[in-house]
This record gives structure tokens, C-alpha cells and sequence, in this order.
């Protein structure tokens, strides 16, 4: 875990100030010491695109062989194991995640162990691909982006002590509504019904996301938001 206070989260606006300081704390180290950075946020407040950014970003700083980026979303489980749990409605909540299997590549990322394989989940078929980011010993800057890095809840709440910087995305409650209606609107549903969709799963995670996530070390607000 990082020396930041968690009582006090740094606020940034701008991406290039999150470089900076996840520069920091790797810069210092023996390229050989893999740092994980923890990107935490609702639904739909633009973890995933802030990911490859910030890959982007630090591949350009410290070589394209020494960051990675993984999402969480590979650890959903197979709609196969929802069905049979009655849970699928509900995919994308906590517990519709394989969190054991996310606390297991944690583990390993800091281990002398390589190649260590993390999945994917592929959202055209729906369903997660076994193995298919590799992350090699070289890779000695590893961030990961989810819902739920940060939810202090049993299962969840031992992540963050893997983290040696987190990141929580702040964005108004009211965009991320809008984002996530949208998301049903893209996927062709009608007004009503994406709404209804939104409102039965995807709030409600949301709502959770923010009222039972612990502290970041830096709090981001995207000034575009």
C-alpha cells in the first residue's frame, strides 16, 4: 500500500498529473519492482478509457515493456454459472464477479512468477477469455481498473492492500445515470426499458461503488465532466 494518506485523497483534474505521480513512486525503484496502481470507480465514470490513456501515457515515459494494463471485467463469471445461481440479472454487481480469482492474480503480480496470464472479457460474445493478457517480468508497472477494487466489503476489502496507489474517479451522479441509460440505448433498447434496465442493476452498483468504497490515495475529476 502506498505512503498517501487515505484520510486525505489527493484530488487531480488532469491526466498528465496522474502520470506524474505514478511516476513517483516507480521512477525510484529497481525496474524490477512491479508497482500496482488500483483504478476504482462506478459504472460507467470512464475506467476503462482512463486505463489506456494512462497506459499510453507511461508506456511513452518508461518503455511499452514495462506497463500493462488489466480490467476487472475479465473476472466476471460465465453466464453459464449465472444462470444457474438465478444471479444473471444482476451481472455486474459484486456478486457476479469471481473476486477469489481476482485476489489470486493480485497475489501472484507480486510474486517472482512469469508469465502470469490475466482474462479479458470480450463484450461482443458476452463472455470472458482465459488467458489472454500476459504479463511478463518485465511488466514491473501494473494497473488494474474495476468497480470494486476499493469495496469494503468481505471478499473485496483485502485488494487494496496490493495497491501501491489508488485512484477513485469522481464523476456527478447525474452524468452517470445518463451514461448508463445511454448504454441500453446504444444496445437498442427503447427509452423505457433502458431506463428500467439502468435503474434494476446498474444504479444500484453505482450507489454501492460510492457509499461503500474505502478512500483512494487520489481522488480524479475529470475536468470534461
Amino acid at each position: 500500500m502506498s505512503d498517501l494518506s487515505q484520510n486525505c485523497p489527493i484530488v487531480e483534474h488532469d491526466q498528465a498529473q496522474l502520470v506524474k505521480r505514478i511516476g513517483n513512486i516507480i521512477s525510484v525503484d529497481s525496474p524490477l519492482t512491479r508497482k500496482i496502481i488500483g483504478i476504482a470507480g462506478p459504472p460507467a465514470s470512464g475506467k476503462s478509457t482512463l486505463l489506456t490513456s494512462l497506459v499510453q501515457m507511461l508506456q511513452s515515459e518508461f518503455g511499452t515493456r514495462r506497463v500493462i494494463g488489466i480490467p476487472m471485467d475479465g473476472f466476471h463469471m460465465d453466464n453459464q454459472q449465472l444462470d444457474l445461481a438465478g444471479t444473471r440479472e444482476r451481472k455486474g454487481a459484486p456478486h457476479t464477479f469471481d473476486v477469489g480469482g481476482l485476489m489470486s492474480l493480485m497475489q501472484r503480480l507480486h510474486s517472482d512468477e512469469s508469465p502470469i496470464y490475466a482474462p479479458e472479457f470480450d463484450r461482443a460474445s458476452d463472455l470472458s477469455r482465459n488467458c489472454a493478457i500476459k504479463i511478463e517480468r518485465e511488466h514491473d508497472v501494473v494497473l488494474v481498473e474495476g468497480n470494486y477494487l476499493l469495496l469494503d466489503k468481505p471478499g473485496w476489502n483485502s485488494l487494496s492492500q496490493h495497491f501501491d496507489m489508488s485512484i477513485s474517479i469522481d464523476v456527478p451522479n447525474e452524468i452517470l445515470q445518463q451514461r448508463l441509460v445511454q448504454r441500453w440505448l446504444n444496445h437498442g433498447l427503447t427509452e423505457e426499458a433502458a431506463l428500467t434496465r439502468a435503474q434494476s442493476n446498474d444504479i444500484p452498483n453505482a450507489q454501492m461503488v460510492r457509499e461503500h468504497s474505502t478512500n483512494a490515495d487520489i481522488v480524479y475529476r475529470p475536468g470534461n465532466s
